[in-house]
């Protein structure tokens, strides 16, 4: 990668430019980010899985702007108009922006009011203006009107007159000024900083589906200062043709500005020529910068907004995929209904689907003992230990009817999530696991699974449809997939995966193996009956060398005869290991999982030249506590049982609350009704906080009701600070 690229990432992510050299390499030779974050510590500095992610967006990136850089030399070539010096300012570019506003003057453009100026012949006069070459710009002029001896000479037909000789000259020189990139710059970082965005409403379009944009029917705010929800809700309602937004300017000081850079570059003018290149400066901004700056200033202040809600996004993202897994249970997962009735799956430890029936324990039908009965005979007949019940529709009646079951003592209800569910039902996935089942029976396998292990269930499922998101379908859909690959991959890796059990759509995310190769290893493993160790994957057809270094570490194999197939430790670790255990005169077996002989292995004694210290302590501590999940364990928890509608709500209640999506302007709880209450940021802290860093997805709180707005089905709450 090119010095340049390295200095500005290095400088963007405050990091040393070897660190960034390095992952640029690793990159380059095939490694994945989850396995530099992991096992390349010593390469990177110990830089973390999202800065390593981000060092791989800017080489993707910079990759993409060196293939513009060869097409923008090619086409300023052929024109013969590459000089060295803007060679040089092309090649050593960094920002995009940049770059076209260097290629702008050459790049191929429709016929402009410049173009038909230069037809007539006034390029010459309008050359003596630019460079200051003459103090009467109207004795000028006379050479280049029709029948003079210039236009003559070239040519040419020339004006009709000295003054459309002279608005011709400025037409041209208008257009040398918008396409300078100083005063490009300069006049986009005036509308970043002093320009109001303004949105009004259309005409005609106040009610219905605008509605719900009223706080933006006569909006205006800073630029520069406005938040990302705001900007991303503005303009989505301008696409839905709801609202007008455009940008307050003042035209009198962009265009003093531009008559002030133009005397920097070329010197002052006087007289006559004075007002001449002012009258070009206006001209310039009005007709030339201010609609194509404008539009670059606010795509410029989206991607912003876009890169801030996909961070929400993916912080999001990985806090529902690390949520707690209640493990291996034999599982009654239901996913609630009224008239349709309940639908029931029964599920084995590993979350294969055992039977599946309908009860109808609600009106209409109101078959409660017919019911009872039925969930009595499943729960003995699979052995049921749990009990999975989604959160839709009628999801607090059913928890509240099986608690009067008759469960088996440990046999708890459990609530969970069932966004997605119905997508995933529908899925080419779904139809791959369960083509013999109708959509219903595997959504409700769908919220079992994603009470035993959510990640492994989530995985199946584009994060878009998980709810969690905000105005996702609105931001850089590229940038978007990007960053819910990598938290997805992330989250994965962290976690490990048992290799004799986990699906083939969980193993597609370990780092290095990917769809195909995920296959494959399912293939081998149901031909020869699991994998006994880590190096038996090389048998994995198309599973070479590379692919088993990137992946392996992040791969479990449970009873395995080496127990550090079962741990974090890189098999190329292995041979630090044996001398740690060989030195302390144990076997590798009585290290594992010891964490008194752990502490007395010195980590510096077993530091050479490619294996440093924090690649030491990390398998220190591995080895001390071996497997251990990062996941914290699933705790119950209940609605209060006097709020079932949002008119028994009360300002000034205080109600137990689940956190289910979070946003840059506050958090949504659901408190056990069909609508989510919101709790503002502005409750969360001082101006300025993250609500990301106040409260967790699925996180258990109290809230106290402020507000209910029974006409918008709109619920403000705060939360219960405890004393």
């Amino acid at each position: 990668m090119k010095e340049v690229y390295i200095k500005f990432i290095a400088r963007r992510l405050e990091v040393r430019e070897w660190q960034i050299e390095n992952c640029a390499q690793m990159f380059e030779d095939g490694n994945t980010i989850p396995f530099i974050s992991r096992y390349r510590k010593e390469k990177t500095g110990g830089m973390d899985d999202a800065s390593v992610a981000e060092v791989k967006h800017w080489v993707d990136v910079f990759d993409a702007m060196e293939k513009r850089k060869e097409t923008i030399l090619g086409v300023i070539g052929q024109a013969g108009a590459l000089t060295p010096g803007l060679e040089a300012l092309i090649r050593d570019c960094v920002v995009a922006q940049e770059l076209e506003d260097l290629y702008l003057p050459y790049r191929p453009k429709r016929r402009t009011r410049a173009t038909a100026a230069k037809e007539l012949g006034l390029e010459p006069l309008a050359d003596l203006m630019w460079n200051l070459k003459t103090s009467n710009p109207y004795d000028s002029a006379r050479a280049y009107v029709e029948g003079a001896a210039a236009v003559r000479a070239a040519g040419k037909p020339g004006a009709a007159d000295i003054e459309a000789a002279l608005a011709g000259a400025r037409d041209i020189i208008a257009e040398r000024l918008g396409e300078t990139p100083l005063i490009r710059q300069n006049q986009r970082e005036m509308m970043r900083r002093r320009w109001i965005l303004a949105s009004v409403t259309k005409a005609g379009k106040e009610s219905g589906e605008a509605a719900k944009y009223r706080s933006y029917f006569k909006f205006s705010t800073q630029l520069e200062k406005i938040p990302s929800h705001n900007l991303l809700a503005i303009l989505r309602a301008e696409n839905e043709g709801f609202l007008n937004v455009s940008l307050d300017s003042d035209p009198q000081r962009c265009s003093n500005k531009i008559f002030y850079d133009f005397c920097q570059l070329q010197g002052r003018p006087s007289g006559e020529l004075s007002n001449q290149i002012r009258l070009s400066a206006e001209d310039a901004f009005t007709r030339l910068l201010y609609p194509s700056i404008s539009r670059e200033v606010i795509k410029e202040a989206k991607e912003k907004a876009d890169i801030e809600s996909i961070r929400v996004f993916g912080e999001n993202l990985k806090q529902l995929l690390l949520g707690a897994p209640l493990g291996q249970k034999r599982i009654m997962a239901v996913d609630p209904g009224f008239r349709n009735g309940c639908k029931i799956a029964c599920l084995d430890e590993r979350g294969e689907l055992l039977y599946h029936t309908i009860i109808f324990p609600h009106p209409p039908a109101n078959e409660k003992v017919k019911s009872i009965m039925a969930i009595e005979s499943m729960v003995r007949e699979y052995g049921i230990e749990a009990v999975a019940v989604g959160n839709g529709t009628a999801s607090r009646e059913t928890v509240g009817f099986l608690k009067k079951v008759g469960l088996p003592d440990g046999c708890r209800v459990w609530t969970v999530s069932e966004d997605g569910a119905s997508i995933y039902s529908a899925s080419e996935v779904a139809r791959e696991e369960f083509p013999d089942q109708d959509v219903t029976v595997r959504g409700a396998v769908s919220i079992g699974r994603r009470l035993m292990d959510p990640l492994a269930e989530l995985v199946k499922i584009d994060p878009r449809n998980l709810g969690i998101g905000q105005y996702q379908h609105d931001v850089d859909q590229t940038l978007l997939r990007e960053m819910l690959s990598n938290t997805v991959e992330n989250c994965v890796n962290s976690v490990g995966v048992n290799l004799n059990t986990a699906s083939p759509y969980l193993l597609a995310h370990v780092a290095g193996i990917g769809p195909a190769l995920s296959r494959g290893i399912v293939e081998y493993r149901n031909a020869n009956g699991g994998f006994r160790e880590r190096r038996e994957l090389l048998k994995v057809p198309r599973l070479g060398a590379k692919a088993f270094e990137q992946c392996a570490g992040f791969l479990r194999i449970r009873g395995a005869a080496n127990p550090l197939d079962n741990s974090s430790v890189h098999p190329e670790s292995y041979p630090i290991v044996d001398r740690m255990a060989a030195d302390l005169g144990v076997s590798v077996g009585e290290l594992v999982g010891n964490p008194e002989l752990c502490g007395r292995v010195e980590p510096s004694a077993y530091v050479n030249g490619t294996v440093g210290l924090p690649t030491v302590n990390d398998i220190l501590k591995e080895l001390a506590k071996p497997g251990l999940d990062p996941r914290c364990a699933v705790s119950e928890f209940s609605f209060a049982e006097d709020v079932r509608e949002i008119g028994d709500l009360r300002c000034g209640m205080e109600l137990p609350g689940i956190v289910t999506n979070i946003t840059n302007f506050g958090a949504f709880i659901d408190i056990g009704l069909h609508e989510n209450g919101l709790i503002h940021v502005s409750r969360l802290g001082p101006r300025g906080t993250d609500p990301s860093r106040v409260l967790k997805l699925h996180q258990q709180i109290k809230v106290r009701v402020l507000e209910v707005d029974l006409e918008r089905n709109r619920i403000a709450l705060e939360p219960v600070r405890a004393n």
